[in-house]
């Protein structure tokens, strides 16, 4: 499997929640991982987020973004440019899409065009699995839409 992960998925690596264990047996899996360079600073945003609602400890955070910034060597990075952004504020616009959600949807896109081979797209935004789908990525998870109504009840 190729696998692109949004930085909602790259959080779950970091931060034990639900759909934790998924991620990290997928990127166990996966033959290449990547993500844009845009979720650097999405998923240290994440991070901070968390400490502000009391979710996790300041210190604890710092822990995550340290191995977080050790760990982003290890990712593929795709590159914003005009034209993926261009490419983003379409899907944007055709699926309802907020704008770093089409640019991570852009890029997954991107890369899977530039290496020719199926890209599994992981996030657990429910309106960017849909896009993905419907503009021919792979998904993960499989069945997002009924993974989400089992973890809220």
């Amino acid at each position: 499997m190729i696998l692109y992960l949004d930085s909602s998925a790259i959080v779950k690596k970091y931060v034990s929640e639900s759909g934790s264990v998924e991620v990290q047996s997928a990127i166990e899996q996966a033959e290449a991982v990547a993500t844009t360079v845009v979720s650097r600073a999405e998923v240290v945003a994440a991070l901070g987020k968390a400490v502000r609602m009391q979710v996790i400890g300041k210190k604890e955070a710092e822990a995550m973004v340290r191995s977080f910034n050790k760990g982003w060597r290890d990712l593929v990075r795709t590159r914003v440019t005009e034209r993926l952004v261009k490419h983003a504020s379409d899907l944007a616009w055709s699926h309802g899409l907020r704008g770093y959600d089409a640019v991570q949807l852009a890029s997954a896109a991107a890369w899977q065009q530039a290496i020719g081979r199926n890209v599994t797209l992981c996030t657990f935004d429910l309106k960017l699995w849909e896009a993905a789908r419907v503009i021919g990525l792979f998904v993960f998870p499989a069945n997002l839409p009924e993974w989400r109504k089992t973890v809220r009840s």
